[in-house]
């Protein structure tokens, strides 16, 4: 019988959500959180809400996952420095961030653009490209990935040498 498991990590507590897709009866658990590696809090929230619904967990067909941990170092901007990988030719699309809404609604809807999370000269082109449907239409070379990776983050050393 295929059940559903929602998991969402959070600082303190782990809760999950079962749903049996045939019954459609739901059981629900809570463990603490595991800061430091947060698979422990999951696979603890796994076993003990599979114990409550005495299911074997081979029996989870789909697994849905949130953190409002990583949701909240996002809203915070609290999280590492990161960069961004796009397809050529898109490397300013997320500092661009132009919206256009068609009709009457576009005389009083104001978007307030944020800070992209990885700021342009953290971002990198590559050359690959997947059509509308998924298939990749140009297979990306994890090679030349690395060394642009390579060069960008010399670039930066020197950058910042230079500054000091």
């Amino acid at each position: 019988m295929p059940y559903r498991l929602g998991v969402d990590v959070g600082g303190t507590f782990t809760d999950l959500i079962l749903v049996d897709e045939k019954s459609g009866s739901i059981h629900t658990a809570k463990v603490p959180s595991t800061p430091a590696d947060s698979s422990i809090g999951v696979m603890n929230g796994v076993a003990k809400i599979c114990d409550n619904a005495g299911i074997d967990p081979s029996g989870i067909s789909q697994v849905m996952h949130g953190t409002t941990v990583a949701t909240n170092t996002v809203l915070t901007g609290s999280g590492a420095k990161v960069g961004l990988v796009t397809t050529k030719g898109y490397r300013q699309v997320l500092q661009i961030a132009r919206s256009y809404v068609p009709g009457g609604l576009g005389g009083w809807v104001i978007y307030n653009k944020s800070a992209p999370l990885a700021p342009l000269s953290c971002t990198i082109e590559v050359d690959e490209r997947m059509g509308a449907d998924g298939a990749v239409v140009r297979e990306l070379n994890e090679k030349s990935v690395i060394r642009i990776k390579e060069a960008k983050k010399r670039k930066h050393r020197g950058a910042d040498h230079l500054a000091d």
